[in-house]
């Protein structure tokens, strides 16, 4: 269990926050440029002061540890890879600095890097790598160690999409049989929509919403949530540029892919008619309308369906449509505006249903027209 009191003043950022993670739970940690996210991950993991707060893993308070002996790893954008030691050396860094012998620690790196597809590389220096392969290096050293918590800050920012679609299925991989909980920084929604159990978001060092996925990208509590889980999101099996959905037939994609897929498109590019739209129409479905929103000068329209969905809209348009709760729709998004990523070819091992049910264990403050587009 990971218990952390966050209250105070860092050179960049405010916050007023108490975080609680159990373990085997990933939590998506989303919010603005500014908002405070990456402060936070570096005092969770003893790398700033706690201020007038705490951390403690498994109640042992990170701050009065030595690093070695936090149960933390923390990997990022910055691989911080140590330039003058192998890949392999760098894995072996940790559980050595944890009192593991030598050939002990090896014997772990290399299995790390085998299954990070790695192994050709351990006796490579951090230059020699690719940015995606540095990435997941420094994924692979976080793991070795142990942690009890493991905090990832935006690890697919600034990646190719060919690396960035690779690092992320390394996640979604090794996350599914991770044991310690995990806290996941990013500004896009997109790698914690698919990876997390619960999302928190975070305005100004505050707690804005919390919620599951699903909760939060169907009901957004603010204009910020509302943007930054605004991604529909449903699986389905990829052959090329086609994609059979469940329920709703194929579905055409920008991205090229094979296997398993999530298929993801923004609530702004969702058409909605009654009658079926006539000639070549795009990616269809029907869904039955559940709600009407207002958020800001948008309305959002949540559709059940072969699987959740919301299409925003501008008043006019909804004002034309006039929707009846319950009524069913047509609801159409352009190729153009449909992109597919690699899914887990399963339901990850340990994160079951229920899990994902997780109550809520995070609070502000301990004590207290006949066609219709967007």
């Amino acid at each position: 269990m990971i218990e952390a009191r966050l209250v105070g003043e860092w050179p960049r950022s405010r916050l007023d926050l108490t975080v609680v993670l159990a373990a085997g739970e990933v939590v998506g940690l989303l919010g603005p440029e500014g908002a405070g996210k990456t402060t936070v991950l570096r005092v969770l993991a003893g790398l700033a002061p706690a201020g007038g707060g705490y951390v403690l893993v498994d109640g042992a308070a990170v701050h009065a540890r030595p690093p070695g002996r936090r149960s933390v790893a923390m990997a990022g954008r910055d691989p911080s890879l140590f330039p003058r030691l192998t890949v392999l050396d760098n894995v072996a860094f940790g559980p050595r600095c944890q009192g593991d012998s030598k050939e002990q620690a090896r014997r772990a790196a290399a299995a790390w890097l085998d299954r990070m597809d790695l192994a050709g590389h351990a006796r490579s220096l951090p230059r020699e790598l690719s940015p995606g392969q540095a990435r997941a290096v420094a994924l692979a050293r976080a793991l070795a160690v142990r942690p009890r918590l493991l905090l990832l800050d935006e690890p697919l920012a600034g990646l190719d999409t060919a690396e960035a679609d690779a690092v992320r299925t390394l996640l979604h991989d090794h996350l599914a049989d991770f044991a310690g909980a995990c806290l996941m920084a990013t500004g896009d929604p997109l790698d914690v929509l698919v990876a997390a159990d619960r999302l928190l978001v975070i305005e100004d060092g505050a707690l804005a919403q919390e919620g599951t996925p699903a909760e939060v990208a169907r009901r957004p509590g603010t204009h910020h949530a509302a943007r930054l889980a605004g991604l529909n999101l449903c699986r389905g099996h990829a052959t090329g540029r086609s994609v059979a959905v469940g329920g709703a037939g194929p579905f055409t994609v920008r991205e090229a892919l094979r296997g398993p897929v999530f298929v993801a498109f923004p609530p702004a590019a969702v058409t909605l008619s009654r009658s079926r739209p006539a000639g070549p129409p795009g990616n269809l479905w029907q869904g039955g309308v559940e709600g009407v929103e207002r958020h800001g000068d948008r309305v959002r329209v949540r559709l059940g369906g072969p699987f959740a969905a919301v299409a925003e809209l501008t008043p006019g348009v909804l004002a034309a449509l006039a929707p009846s709760l319950g009524e069913r729709m047509w609801a159409t998004v352009p190729a153009s505006e449909t992109i597919a990523y690699p899914a887990p070819r399963s339901e990850p091992s340990g994160r079951s249903p229920a899990r994902r049910g997780v109550s809520p264990a995070v609070t502000r403050r301990p004590d207290a027209g006949e066609v219709a587009r967007g």
